[in-house]
């Protein structure tokens, strides 16, 4: 027990918290539970018109005016620090207003009692909490906020979500913890999320430079592999995300998107090399809110091991994990991942916040785990980083980490779809790409329905990608000469910034 890693574990029994988004009701959110875990619903009133108030402009509330001012949004966003004023003016057109939330004075200047939406994301759940309440009284229809405790909002709580006036409550770490839960009880060696209810799947996998799709084009794929349909969707490398073209040449290192129906899943897998399996052994770096949630979430079934630096806190996550070994030490060093045990494990997580020490560690680990199993290639093995700049997650993905998630873009997609629920426009955000996969509706007359797929207005090119139409009872691949017809319903891959888009091409 000499070791630097000395291990330092306690039993102490914890009740887990299940649910973290609740509705005004107090009733779990539904949409928790989709598949993919970034399900939300476009809502039916028209962006142009809709208003909303952002209180906060930290990390979410940036993200959030950006993607709602690009979709057509009018927003509003009241910020006291001066200098995130100044670092997001140039970045959005929206109106900006610098001080309090809870200034009356700033939200009159704000003209609140015409606002649609409140999205109060500051750092101090207080300020959100009460932020709702004020918002109820100036008659704002939907308030939404991000509140970091999960002592509120839940109907056993003391104050409801009812009582607080909050229609939503999100909860950023807690949205990842749940998320890489998720992940990790797949019995698949990569991500796949069910699409299309349920009917088919996307499946992301890396490509190694002995893979089958190594320097392949993707026309040359589809005509050797006829057996069962499949597609190639995205393509994740380097820094970006590319739509592919038949002409796309797979290097290796890339992270290749697949969509498929749900029962060819077993032979994609077979034909790309992917192992099914269940993974038992998960070790996490950093013992913060995310890390010692993921803990909690799946100790009982999964042997768990976390390492924390700070040796307090270490002490501190030993009394209060039942299923976890702690060990204290630092995580970026080979020799210490060495010493926890890194070898015998089946999947890494890293949850500390620091996007380098999150990304390098990863790639550390993938490269000490594929050393020890380059004999054997026995074992898939997984490694997921949270990273903290979205700008950072294709680079992440296409590292060190087969999965990289963002707090932020985790509570602005649930935010998101709470705003538009009730339209035709379904959305799953694709972990470790600049991506969604949208189910939708082609509208009569709309464009979509006026032409071949490979006859599309070029201005769609590298940012739409049709995958599968609803046809005679099921889901097709679609093709070059495939036609959408009025009320098909369609899956399609695009850019995350271009969701208006998609609108436009298939609601005219």
């Amino acid at each position: 027990m000499g070791r630097k890693a000395e291990l330092r574990l306690r039993r102490h029994r914890v009740d887990i918290v299940q649910g973290v988004i609740y509705d005004q009701t107090g009733a779990q959110s539904a949409a928790f539970h989709l598949s993919g875990g970034m399900a939300y619903m476009l809502g039916k009133r028209s962006a142009t018109t809709e208003k909303i108030l952002i209180l906060g402009l930290g990390g979410v509330g940036a993200y959030l005016a950006k993607r709602l001012v690009h979709e057509g949004y009018a927003v509003t966003a009241i910020e006291p620090d001066g200098r995130l004023i100044r670092h997001i003016d140039g970045q959005v057109d929206a109106r900006l207003i610098q001080g309090s939330a809870m200034s009356i004075d700033r939200w009159r200047e704000a003209n609140a009692e015409t606002v649609d939406v409140l999205i109060a994301v500051t750092n101090n759940d207080a300020v959100n909490m009460l932020a709702s309440m004020i918002a109820d009284r100036f008659g704002i229809a939907i308030k939404i906020a991000r509140v970091r405790s999960l002592d509120f909002g839940s109907k056993d709580s003391l104050l409801t979500a009812d009582d607080l006036k909050i229609d939503l409550l999100i909860h950023p770490e807690e949205l990842a913890a749940q998320e890489i839960a998720r992940l990790v009880k797949r019995t698949a060696g990569n991500e796949i999320i069910d699409i299309a209810d349920g009917q088919a799947q996307v499946m992301a996998t890396r490509v190694h430079e002995g893979s089958p799709l190594a320097h392949q084009k993707l026309k040359t794929l589809s005509r050797t592999h006829s057996s069962f349909p499949f597609r190639i969707v995205a393509i994740a490398r380097g820094i970006k995300t590319i739509l592919p073209g038949g002409d796309q040449e797979i290097l290796p290192q890339d992270q290749v998107l697949f969509m498929v129906s749900k029962e060819d899943i077993p032979k994609l897998m077979t034909l790309i090399g992917v192992k099914q399996q269940r993974r038992h052994r998960v070790m996490i770096l950093g013992g913060g809110l995310v890390g010692c949630r993921v803990a909690e979430l799946i100790g009982k079934g999964v042997k768990v091991k976390i390492i924390e630096k700070d040796e307090d806190r270490a002490a501190e996550l030993c009394h209060h994990l039942e299923y976890a070994e702690v060990l204290h030490g630092d995580g970026s060093d080979a020799d210490a991942l060495d010493l926890a045990g890194l070898t015998d494990m089946d999947t890494f997580i890293t949850a500390t916040g620091e996007n380098e020490t999150n990304i390098m560690s990863c790639m550390l680990a993938k490269h000490l785990m594929n050393d020890t199993n380059d004999n054997k290639h026995t074992k898939e093995r997984k490694t997921i980083s949270m990273v903290n700049k979205e700008e950072y997650l294709v680079l992440a993905a296409t590292s060190g980490s087969d999965i990289a998630l963002n707090k932020k873009v985790l509570a602005a997609n649930e935010i998101l779809k709470f705003i538009r629920r009730g339209e035709l426009l379904s959305v799953a955000h694709l972990h470790g790409f600049d991506a969604e996969v949208v189910e939708i509706l082609a509208a009569p007359n709309s464009p979509i329905t006026r032409t071949p797929l490979s006859k599309i207005d070029p201005f769609y090119y590298g940012k739409i990608l049709v995958g599968g139409v609803f046809r005679e009872g099921h889901w097709q691949i679609a093709v070059g000469k495939t036609r959408i017809l009025p009320d098909e319903r369609v899956i399609v891959f695009c850019k995350s910034m271009h969701l208006k888009d998609v609108h436009k091409l298939f609601m005219g």
